[in-house]
């Protein structure tokens, strides 16, 4: 398999195996008019398998979604051929409109307003902000 170098873009590594897809829905990168690869069940030296996600352009991406998929992800910035930037990700404090309520009487269900969960730990358990039902 090849896939080309980055030009000037993004390699998402560091995926736990199977969660890439979920990112490439959730950012909808499927809307870039880029090349966008996704290599599934890569050999990782720190897991036995990762996912990597390679953007080649310098678009905007929301990190605070991929951190709440994949907190252990790194985003490297590529520029002109060479990575300028290793970004590492936190946990988001809120998150928006990712996921939906598993509670079906919460109001976010039934009523139109965001879907609105916040951090309440530092082992990433989310909450909603109405229901207080955690996230799955």
């Amino acid at each position: 398999m090849n896939i080309d170098s980055i030009e000037n873009g993004y390699v998402i590594d560091h995926i736990p195996a199977g969660k890439g897809m979920q990112i490439y829905n959730v950012l909808s990168l499927d809307k870039l008019n880029c090349q966008v690869a996704i290599i599934t069940n890569a050999k990782s030296q720190k897991n036995d398998v990762k996912d990597i996600i390679k953007i080649n352009e310098l678009v905007e991406l929301d990190l605070d979604i991929i951190a709440f998929i994949a907190p252990e992800a790194t985003v490297n910035v590529i520029k002109d051929s060479q990575r300028i930037d290793k970004k590492l990700l936190s946990l988001p404090k809120e998150i928006k409109n990712i996921v939906k309520c598993p509670n079906p009487r919460c109001i976010s269900n039934n009523e139109d307003i965001d879907h609105i969960f916040k951090l309440t730990d530092n082992k990433g358990t989310y909450r909603c902000l109405y229901c207080e039902t955690m996230a799955l």
